[in-house]
C-alpha cells in the first residue's frame, strides 16, 4: 500500500500517517527525516543536499526525488509506505511518478485530509508548547491542568511563532497556491480519496479506513 498524504498544514496529516504506519507496519516517510538521515550518514545524495541547505537554498526537485526514491527502495518499504510532506508541487509529483515507473512502482492512494482554513487557524492558535520539555497541549482539546503551566515539568507554556494566526494564514496561502493543485492532479490519476478531518483523530481515521477497505 503506497500512500501520499495531502492536506493543509495543521490538517492532521502527520498524526494520521503515524497511526497508519503502526497499523499496517509500513514506514511513515517525511522529506525532513530523509535529509537528516542522509546528511548524518554522509551519503553522496546527502552531501549534495547539504551544499544547497548550507547556502540557505531549496534543494532542487530532481535531488529531492532521488533522495525519496532511494528511501523507498529500502527493505522496510517493500510492502508499502506513507509519504508525508512530499510531493508539494505538480512538478515534484510528475518527477516522482516518472521515477517510480522506472522501478515498476506507483502511488495507490493520495489521501486528502480536508479541514477548512478558519478551523485550522483556530486549531493551531490553540496549541501551547512547553519551553522546557516540549510537551504539547491545546487550550480546548487537551488543556493543561493549570492554565499556562506544563503538567509534566511545571514550566511555562508558549504559543510557538509557527502557530500564531498570521503565520498560519501565510502558510495556508502558500499551500493553496503551490500544493492544493495536487488534489486535481491525483484525482485525474484516479487515486485521490478525500477524507474529512475531525478534531478527534479516531473519526478521521474511520473515514480513512473506509477508503482503504
Amino acid at each position: 500500500m503506497k500512500i501520499v498524504m495531502l492536506g493543509a498544514p495543521g490538517a492532521g496529516k502527520g498524526t494520521c500517517a503515524k497511526v497508519l504506519s503502526e497499523k499496517y507496519n509500513i514506514p511513515h516517510i517525511s522529506t525532513g527525516d530523509i535529509f537528516r538521515a542522509n546528511i548524518k550518514n554522509g551519503t553522496e545524495l546527502g552531501k549534495k543536499a547539504k551544499t544547497y541547505m548550507d547556502q540557505g537554498l531549496l534543494v532542487p526537485d530532481e535531488l529531492v526525488v532521488d533522495l525519496v526514491v532511494d528511501r523507498l527502495k529500502q527493505d522496510d518499504a517493500k510492502e508499502g509506505y506513507i509519504l508525508d510532506g512530499f510531493p508539494r508541487t505538480i512538478p515534484q509529483a510528475e518527477a516522482l511518478d516518472a521515477a517510480l515507473a522506472q522501478i515498476n512502482d506507483k502511488i495507490d492512494y493520495a489521501l486528502d485530509i480536508e479541514v477548512e482554513d478558519a478551523h485550522i487557524i483556530e486549531r493551531m492558535g490553540g496549541r501551547r508548547c512547553c519551553v522546557k520539555c516540549g510537551a504539547t497541549y491545546h487550550l480546548v482539546n487537551v488543556p493543561p491542568k493549570k492554565e499556562g503551566i506544563c503538567d509534566v515539568c511545571g514550566e511555562a507554556l508558549i504559543l510557538r511563532d509557527d502557530d500564531a494566526p498570521e503565520t498560519v494564514k501565510k502558510r495556508l496561502d502558500v499551500y493553496h497556491e503551490q500544493t492544493q493543485p495536487l488534489i486535481t492532479y491525483y484525482k485525474e490519476k484516479g487515486v485521490l480519496a478525500e477524507v474529512e478531518g475531525h478534531d478527534e483523530v479516531t473519526e478521521t481515521m474511520a473515514g480513512i479506513y473506509q477508503v482503504l477497505g
